[in-house]
């Protein structure tokens, strides 16, 4: 196992004026045994970046260090990494066992020593009895896990995953995502995780890096980012739905934008005035969506609350309260924190 070291890194592609720059200086220190995962929305730059620790991509400016080798000049190979795809990329005409062994084949590993790596993938990810069995047999999350197998054997320093769950549906992201995190506590792997999915990113990151057009903005723990966003962007997309961003919040500063999460919006008999234009209803918990009117316009805003809170009516007139302890505020100009 190893730590991961960012230093300044940069990626564009083409020379001179015409560059097209898409990391833009990216710096962050993994530890040893860390699960981090890379957010953000389509074109952010997270596989990007993946993919230059992986030596997939070639880094423009700055150092990737993985332990304590800068792996800029390191090919793929040399990097002691194992990488899972998007795609299984499964050789079909291969069992189950053929395609979590061949890497170890092509390296020359002992075959027993083979079959002892693949019997304990196999047991861990629960796979012992499909090994015989051609990938056409199995279903998507079972060919994930056998994607994830072949990285196991491989017994890498690092393992890097890019977007791995996007090929299946709802239930069995969900049920591989507990999969995920009981494979990183048996292994201890220091991982790279990368999706656009946001629960998917709050589910499984000690840490996580929020990336926005090529900029990290913000790495820290899902509960940091959560509760202490450190710009608009980073607020309104992490949540769902996402945090409350208003312009003209009363006794806000000039210039300023006053955050507020929808679950610390409390209806009331006074404060501000919303018409309530749409209900979502969830279970055990309701969306109510609000139009707030006041002499500059009219903000969306949206209050999270549980059933036992009566049904307003649709275009009904109710009032809300913020906790003032969980109002956040942001620069108007910049979008970051204050």
């Amino acid at each position: 196992m190893a730590s991961i070291t960012l230093k300044n890194v940069v990626k564009r592609y083409g020379t001179g004026k015409t560059a097209n720059q898409v990391i833009h200086g990216v710096n962050a220190s993994i530890a040893d045994g860390e699960f981090i995962v890379i957010v953000g929305p389509s074109g952010c730059g997270k596989s990007t970046l993946l993919r230059m620790v992986a030596g997939l991509e070639e880094v423009s400016e700055g150092e990737v260090s993985i332990g304590n080798r800068v792996v800029n000049d390191l090919e793929p190979s040399e990097r002691d990494i194992a990488m899972v795809f998007q795609n299984y990329a499964l050789y079909p005409h291969m069992s189950v066992f053929e395609n979590m062994a061949y890497g170890l084949k092509i390296a020359k590993v002992p075959l027993d020593e083979i079959k002892t790596r693949v019997d304990k993938a196999a047991k861990i990810l629960e796979l012992g009895p499909y090994l015989l069995r051609k990938p056409r047999e199995l279903s998507g999350g079972q060919r994930q896990r056998v994607a994830m197998g072949r990285a196991i054997v491989r017994q890498p320093q690092v393992f890097l995953f890019d977007e791995p769950l996007s090929n299946l549906d709802a239930k069995l992201r969900a049920h591989t995502r507990l999969e995920i995190q009981k494979l990183h506590r048996e292994l201890g792997i220091t991982s790279l995780f990368v999706t656009h999915d946001q629960v998917e990113a709050m589910t499984l990151a000690q840490r996580m890096i929020v990336m926005n057009a090529g900029v990290m903005e913000q790495f820290g723990t899902p509960e940091e980012v959560y509760t202490r966003p450190a710009s608009t962007f980073v607020a309104s997309f992490i949540g769902s739905p996402p945090m409350n961003l208003l312009k003209n919040a009363p006794d806000a500063r000039p210039g300023t934008i006053t955050g507020i999460r929808p679950e610390h919006l409390d209806i009331t008999s006074v404060g501000w005035a919303l018409r309530v234009d749409a209900l979502e209803m969830l279970g055990a918990e309701r969306l109510v969506y609000g139009r707030w009117l006041h002499g500059d316009g009219e903000e969306l805003v949206i209050i999270r609350t549980d059933e036992a809170q009566p049904v307003p009516a649709l275009g009904a007139t109710i009032h809300v309260t913020p906790r003032a302890d969980r109002l956040h505020g942001f620069d108007a100009a910049t979008g970051k924190r204050l």
